[in-house]
């Protein structure tokens, strides 16, 4: 790919899932002349993850705003994103486009049914059967709102005064809200959850496995806490587990489901303002933490996004190798920084299939098999010229 798709690619703070064999990623900002600069919301990137070939698609219908905080999701070839916010104010509108369709077409989620959440970002979104459920954020609420809110449900960090129809006082901070909305019946709802819920938080990170959905971070932590929400009783649970083995505590970082049991943690802000390249599994049934060796040691990462791949790869895209924060005794300000990212990171998290191997083996060693390529059936062999593009393209930027 040459430079110019490259700086249009390296981004953070975007969105990212795969479908089909196919990366898509959307959304994000890029540092422009020392400023944050969002990223066009009409236009979607792929990524043929057997070859690593990028393509760009232009989008259409009603396109979003330029948004940033807001959270993607998908289910099948749905791609859903919900709040964020732009220039002016936060949103909790929604959006759809079906890339399954030969045309890419955004369409804005209406005639829905129950109570919309109130305007946020920096939420996240568990996907199980067929409804997204949205946890926690950043946001804005009136003063009536927040009086309907248990304490214990809102944190305001500010105030003031704005004007909305007529003049009302509104409140901005954390949630740890869980608010369901049914893709069939266009139906929103907030369940009424048991249990030792999570504080109120944002920049967390979340999975899902089975039934349960997982959160984890988010929150000014020495250490990194862990919560699971049962998607069917809607109680929560708080895993304690041994302090001798447990991540630092961080932000901006992801969670990706691995196995039945198996969680793993990649990157993040650290509690120091440090950006980490450290990666960590958790085992829900002995409710341990491991420590990951992994090659990617060179790579930090944050505002970057992790996909499950095939063979339970975990494929990391974009984010900042270097989140710059500036401290001083009454803030703490993010710094624009130009140390976005374009590259994809595999995580193999499982041995490989001996298929596998024999794919990638021959899809690295080509001129080793020419006169036997020919020899494969065309399907066959179109996939293993995808892997030989791959590695070529690999060899390319290793030895920039």
């Amino acid at each position: 790919m040459d430079a110019a798709l490259v700086s249009r690619l390296e981004r953070s703070s975007h969105s990212a899932f795969i479908h089909n064999n196919t990366l898509y990623v959307w959304g994000g900002y890029q540092v422009v002349a020392g400023q944050d600069v969002i990223l066009p919301s009409d236009e979607l990137w792929l990524c043929d993850l057997d070859s690593g070939t990028w393509e760009r698609q232009e989008l259409t219908g009603e396109v979003p705003p330029d948004l940033s905080g807001f959270c993607g999701s998908n289910i099948k070839s749905m791609f859903y994103i919900f709040g964020g916010c732009d220039d002016s104010e936060y949103s909790n509108q929604m959006f759809s486009i079906d890339v399954s369709q030969p045309c890419y077409s955004w369409k804005r989620v209406t005639d829905t049914k129950g109570t919309t959440p109130s305007p946020r970002n920096k939420h996240s979104c568990w996907v199980h059967r067929d409804r997204l459920i949205y946890f926690g954020g950043y946001g804005c609420k009136t003063l009536g709102e927040v009086r309907d809110t248990s304490s214990s449900n809102f944190v305001v960090a500010e105030m003031s005064w704005t004007t909305i129809g007529n003049t009302l006082f509104r409140c901005w901070g954390w949630n740890n809200e869980v608010n369901v909305f049914d893709t069939r019946s266009a139906t929103w709802s907030m369940p009424e959850t048991q249990g030792p819920a999570p504080a109120p938080r944002g920049c967390h990170a979340s999975a899902l496995l089975g039934s349960k959905g997982y959160i984890t971070g988010g929150v000014e932590t020495a250490e990194l806490d862990i919560f699971c929400l049962n998607l069917e009783t809607w109680t929560w649970t708080r895993f304690n587990v041994s302090p001798s083995v447990v991540p630092p505590g961080r932000s901006m970082h992801t969670m990706t489901s691995i196995s039945d049991h198996m969680l793993f943690i990649y990157g993040g802000l650290g509690m120091d303002g440090n950006t980490l390249n450290d990666a960590w599994q958790f085992n829900t049934m002995k409710r341990e933490w491991s420590k990951v060796t992994h090659r990617h040691k060179d790579k930090p990462r944050v505002c970057h996004t992790a996909s499950l791949g095939s063979d339970s790869d975990v494929m990391v895209f974009g984010g900042s190798s270097k989140l710059c924060i500036l401290m001083d005794l009454v803030a703490v300000l993010r710094a624009p920084s130009e140390h976005h990212c374009s590259d994809v990171l595999i995580f193999q998290t499982q041995p490989y299939s001996l298929f596998r191997l024999c794919e990638d083996f021959i899809g690295g060693n080509p001129e080793l098999f020419r006169q036997q390529l020919n020899c494969l059936p065309p399907k066959l062999r179109n996939k293993i010229n995808k892997r030989a593009a791959f590695f070529s393209a690999m060899e390319l930027v290793n030895t920039a």
